[in-house]
């Protein structure tokens, strides 16, 4: 219920809270799927599970910087956004219960 009150608060001025998830879970999603593929073609050629696991490991962080550049980038500029968007929020909070405080 929270996001829901968090997402009718922030309205058109700032990122939704659905769309920020979004982001996140399609990123770790895809991060487990690059894991499982490799993981299943370790498999199939002939490595043992615990090694495959170790190695598929070690080739999916440098793979996914490449490879999902996009998602990580889109996900990045949610959690910029959200933090902008408390940033602003706290601002015109703060002028509205000190009008004479003036940031300099």
């Amino acid at each position: 219920m929270d996001a829901v009150n968090e997402q009718t608060q922030q309205g058109a001025s700032g990122p939704s809270f659905r769309s920020w998830m979004g982001s996140m879970w399609l990123y770790t999603l895809l991060r487990f799927a690059l894991f499982f593929v490799l993981w299943g073609i370790l498999l199939l050629a002939g490595l043992g599970a615990l090694v495959a696991a170790a190695v598929a490991l070690f080739l999916s962080i440098p793979l996914s910087f490449v490879l999902l550049a996009v998602p990580r980038q889109r996900f990045a500029a949610q959690i910029e956004a959200r933090v902008e968007a408390h940033r602003e929020q706290r601002q015109r909070l703060d002028s509205e219960l000190d009008p004479e405080h003036h940031d300099d």
